[in-house]
């Protein structure tokens, strides 16, 4: 199979750029040719090492943008999403691959494809999306059930029910995300006991995180053995760098508190994850509860127990013992599960390996390759008729 991934979304790294990968890596070791379609001025931070198209029309970027512009930027995304929709219908329509994937959606695609002509495409476009929220449900819905009479188009929702908030339609496909491993370092995952327990908080700053009350928690808490906290962050905006830089200063007297301001990406990145030994994730908002946590799949990925707020894709923790939960914004919780985590985790470790091990099994990389393979070639035999 010839696999297209259309790609518009720009990131310096993340797990938009590792889940691409995923797609990418996984699909060209089960023999699939894979090349990607994006903007004409788009710009990788990675290189996928796979044939790149460019299509007409800029991408356009939102970060620092406010009022009236913000607007006027909206309607240039939604006229060059139309531009990129009527290229990619004739790449589809003179044969240029067999199915086309675009790997980070929203219902805002959904609804744009329906004044489209690639919504009658004689390829399978599959549009994943990464969760969907109670306030997106009724959009999304909406806008698959417009799509229904056009066969080719299919929805998957990243999500760890069957049915999207009680209703099922047969266009969208509900399955579960993959998790992140070690790609260019050589790693065996494992979970081992150490004289110091390292544990690691990663990710890109931001205030809805709450560090500073994290750090806090951690300070005060009441330890049984030897502790190291490394704290990564990466800043887009000014204001997140200064405030994290705040942050750097004000705790530095600790010794046992490592700061890295730095974004990370590849080997580096994969590299610091291997080095922790847990890694925690105190940030709540109700939206983890319906997207995704790229953090915690990339724990259950380097087999790494976890410290997680409890609106953090529960149903994972609820049937993994892989870890401590706590309270969503419950600071007290939250040192009630460190504690417990940090001063019983040598006489866990055996049942952590053993819950992460069938977790990374559950959602691996390779599985969900093949959970989309078979959505995009579902009812082959009837297309050809």
């Amino acid at each position: 199979m010839r696999l297209g991934i259309f790609e518009n979304i720009s990131t310096p790294g993340g797990h938009e750029v590792d889940f691409d990968r995923i797609i990418v890596e996984e699909f060209q070791k089960a023999g699939h040719e894979v090349s990607f379609y994006v903007p004409n001025d788009f710009v990788f931070s990675f290189d996928y090492k796979v044939p790149v198209h460019h299509l007409p029309g800029d991408t356009v970027s939102y970060t620092g943008v406010k009022g009236l512009k913000k607007l006027l930027y909206s309607v240039k995304r939604e006229c060059n999403r139309q531009r990129w929709y009527t290229s990619l219908e004739k790449h589809a329509a003179a044969g240029a691959f067999d199915a086309l994937i675009v790997p980070t959606s929203t219902y805002r695609y959904l609804r744009a494809l329906s004044h489209n002509s690639l919504k009658n495409s004689p390829v399978p476009i599959i549009f994943i999306l990464h969760g969907i929220n109670p306030g997106e449900a009724p959009k999304f819905l909406a806008a698959a059930e417009k799509l229904l009479p056009y066969k080719k188009i299919r929805m998957v929702v990243l999500t760890f029910q069957d049915h999207i908030f009680g209703k099922r339609l047969p266009n969208v496909y509900p399955i579960y995300p993959p998790t992140y491993t070690a790609r260019d370092i050589s790693f065996v995952p494992q979970v081992v006991k150490k004289d110091v327990l390292t544990i690691g908080f990663f990710g890109q700053y931001r205030r809805e995180k709450k560090l500073e009350d994290f750090l806090e928690v951690f300070v005060s808490g009441h330890y049984k053995r030897p502790l190291k906290l490394l704290v990564q962050g990466s800043t887009m905006r000014p204001e997140d760098a200064d405030d994290f830089e705040r942050i750097i200063k004000k705790y530095k007297k600790y010794e046992n508190i490592e700061f890295l301001h730095k974004g990370l990406i590849g080997a580096d990145w994969q590299q610091a994850i291997a080095a922790t030994d847990a890694l925690l994730m105190p940030y709540s908002a109700p939206r983890y509860r319906y997207h995704w946590g790229g953090m915690l799949f990339t724990a259950i990925g380097y087999h790494k127990p976890v410290i997680v707020s409890d609106d953090i894709n529960p149903e994972v923790m609820d049937k993994y013992t892989i870890g401590e939960s706590f309270k969503s914004g419950d600071m007290e919780s939250l040192k009630d599960a460190m504690e417990r985590f940090i001063n019983e985790f040598d006489e866990k470790t055996n049942l952590y390996a053993r819950d992460l091990l069938a977790a990374s099994c559950a959602f691996a990389p390779e599985a969900f390759a093949v959970r989309v393979k078979d959505i995009i070639e579902k009812n082959a035999s009837e297309d050809k008729e």
